[in-house]
């Protein structure tokens, strides 16, 4: 039954250690300036969706190993285990490093929503223009949002600081941090890079090139890093650790390969996004290369003349989903995630952890394959 709600409730007492950090923060910026209360505002509700996908790998990651040993009792692992706020934390100052990514994406991607609400630019933007204020409203409202963007990333690492303090395992956890977060950073470079240097490149080169970004700016960090967060909280061993990375890589390929479908295919009412938008914003995905492998050279053309295309129209995304939908590419994508997933559970029954978490690990490599938004 703990199994059953645990996910749940870790996510409430995440919600929760969130808004005391934020409220924190705000009483400090506050004393400097009432201009922080509306800044602050779009934070909270930046922080406030989301499907809390890594909070929940960084919960089963920790309970995975902590369970497993002898002598593991019904609190261990649970809200009554010593380490639990520890947990808390460290799940807190993922969930905030993830917010800093959605803003900053969203600029990098001159998205306009996030979560069916405009994105924090846009919001800056319309606060700027409400006021009447001096200047280019748009300009401001994508420098004021790096700066938010920027003290959330500020405000996870004081928040991953704060849970590794006295712990007995903090400094290794607090290296992974680092990497996950060097990692993430140079992929998300290098999805802007293939997008403006593709043409550059060898073309048998494309497919790999669109694989290494899908695994470094999302895969990794999506699940195998918050995973490997948790168990070293825990204090994993070699093996422990082992099996949850490679169960953690291949979901976190096929949590991507989906965002790419639902990039290309989501329904808007779902997803929160406009039909498309990986088409717009010009995405080398692995969906769009394994489609140019298997197109025509005319339709071929047309694709790689209309992706990235900020001002395509409804019928034109439709076109371009079509050619995509014809090459068969999108089943293929789906045979690959669901190898992934068989990799991935295959994987998970390698190493010592606890059955409770493994349960919990297969439902959720599941969820995350098949999700709709």
């Amino acid at each position: 039954m703990w199994v059953v709600s645990a996910q749940q409730r870790f996510a409430r007492a995440v919600d929760g250690s969130i808004q005391q950090y934020l409220d924190e923060r705000e009483r400090a910026l506050t004393e400097i300036s009432g201009d922080a209360a509306p800044v602050l505002r779009l934070v909270r509700e930046m922080v406030s969706g989301g499907k809390r996908v890594r909070s929940a790998f960084v919960l089963w990651g920790w309970h995975a190993v902590t369970a497993s040993r002898d002598g593991a009792d019904r609190t261990t692992g649970t809200e009554q285990d010593p380490q639990w706020a520890q947990v808390v934390g460290v799940a807190t100052a993922i969930e905030l490093f993830h917010a800093a990514a959605l803003v900053h994406d969203d600029i990098i991607d001159a998205s306009d929503t996030r979560r069916g609400r405009p994105a924090m630019h846009r919001s800056l933007e319309r606060m700027h223009r409400e006021g009447e204020w001096v200047g280019d409203a748009a300009s401001w409202g994508t420098s004021a949002a790096i700066l938010a963007g920027d003290l959330l990333l500020n405000w996870a690492d004081d928040r991953m600081l704060l849970a590794c303090r006295g712990t007995a395992h903090g400094d290794a956890v607090h290296d992974a941090y680092r990497r996950m977060r060097e990692e993430v950073t140079f992929g998300q470079y290098l999805d802007v890079l293939e997008e403006a240097a593709w043409i550059r490149q060898e073309p048998a080169a494309l497919l790999d090139r669109a694989h290494t970004v899908a695994v470094y700016k999302s895969a990794k960090y999506s699940v195998e890093a918050p995973l490997t967060l948790g168990a070293l909280l825990a204090g994993a061993d070699e093996g422990q650790l082992d099996a949850l990375a490679g169960y953690g890589l291949p979901v976190g390929v096929a949590f991507q390969m989906r965002d790419d479908l639902l990039g290309v295919f989501g329904d808007p009412e779902v997803t929160g996004k406009p039909a498309g938008d990986d088409l717009r914003e010009g995405k080398r995905t692995v969906l769009i290369e394994i489609a140019r492998q298997r197109l025509g050279s005319g339709v071929r053309t047309m694709l790689d003349e209309l992706l990235g295309d900020r001002e395509l129209d409804d019928r034109q995304v439709a076109i371009l989903q079509d050619a995509i939908q014809r090459s068969e590419a999108p089943a293929r994508l789906e045979a690959l995630i669901d190898r992934a997933v068989g990799e991935a559970l295959e994987a998970l029954h390698e190493g010592a952890l606890s059955r409770s978490a493994v349960l919990e690990l297969e439902r959720l490599a599941d969820t995350v394959a098949k999700r709709d938004r």
